[in-house]
């Protein structure tokens, strides 16, 4: 995708998040071919889309594609199980002939099947599950708008779909992980340009703000904090691993809650009105970044995985 393709892309996924609501964004991306974007072009469709959707504080279940296309499925049925929030574990466990979830969905209603991955003995696969017999539960906590639901419950398999090994989980999970931090990265942006456009605009002792040190350094610091997950992002993509989608995801998830701790000092009293837009970007960034594991618990795994092979993983080319 050219520069001229590239703008005409993100220009008309824009414009498809601002026009529409809830599912019927989801039909909107399908009409302009965001799907099969993903298939040719996987790192642009989904840094393109989901940067939107957190700059934007809306919702797809467009991450149901993304990690159906890790998993080397042709399409989710229903809604794709993720793992329980600050964790990656699978999140579903066989018993017999039937299968043990408990996870999230992201769905703007309850879903008629899902896709969920579970162990079983020392295998791990995937199936679909009819939804009859799990309960749904809407969370409502900081971020009611990101239209994530609990599931949990024990439900016979209806078609199982795939038979793997250990690996192809961690996959679907480094997919989701990048993907996610996209959205961190572009909720951050938002929260940014809110506070920029408060400096500039707010007046004390007869001058902007934004003509003082401390509110410029409190920028500057946000906005590295930004570059720099965004640098580690990109270089997840080339390299990857899974390994590496983990410290991008770690990464990014604590330098958006550095970069909203400076905004949020910028703003001031403003930040912590309900009138004032900063708390929806705040409150995804606080439920985003416990997504497919939060920092500290990622940061300890991932240590815990160094010290195991005793090994450092390949240097980014600078």
């Amino acid at each position: 995708m050219d520069a001229d393709d590239l703008e005409l892309f993100s220009r008309s996924v824009r414009h498809a998040l601002l026009e529409h609501e809830g599912a019927a964004i989801d039909g909107a991306l399908n009409d302009l071919g965001w799907a099969e974007a993903l298939e040719e072009e996987p790192q642009t469709a989904t840094q393109v889309l989901f940067e939107l959707l957190g700059r934007e504080s809306a919702t797809s279940s467009s991450l149901d594609l993304v990690l159906s296309r890790a998993g080397g499925l042709t399409s989710p049925m229903g809604s794709f199980v993720l793992p329980p929030i600050g964790s990656t574990e699978l999140p579903g466990d066989a018993d017999g002939a039937t299968i043990l979830v408990r996870g999230l969905v992201r769905a703007h209603q309850e879903p008629a099947k899902v896709t969920v991955c579970f162990q079983a003995g020392s295998r791990v696969l995937a199936g679909y599950l009819a939804t009859e017999h799990l309960t749904f539960r809407a969370v409502h906590g900081l971020d009611p708008t990101l239209g994530l639901m609990e599931v949990e419950g024990s439900a016979p398999m209806t078609k199982l779909i795939i038979d793997v090994e250990e690996p192809w989980w961690t996959s679907i999970v480094a997919a989701g992980s990048l993907a996610v931090s996209h959205e961190l990265l572009g909720a951050s942006r938002a929260m940014l340009e809110l506070a920029r456009t408060h400096a500039l605009e707010r007046v004390q002792f007869g001058q902007s703000i934004s003509n003082f040190q401390a509110v410029r350094h409190r920028l500057a610091e946000a906005y590295l904090a930004i570059e720099s997950a965004e640098a580690l992002v990109i270089a997840a993509w080339e390299d990857g691993s899974a390994f590496s989608a983990s410290m991008a995801k770690a990464f990014t998830g604590r330098q958006a809650r550095v970069a909203a701790a400076h905004c949020q000092q910028v703003l001031a009293g403003m930040g912590f009105t309900a009138e004032h837009p900063y708390h929806h970007f705040l409150r995804r960034v606080v439920v985003l970044e416990q997504l497919f594991g939060g920092s500290s618990t990622l940061t300890t795994s991932l240590g815990a995985e160094l010290l195991a092979s005793r090994s450092l993983p390949a240097l980014f080319p600078l």
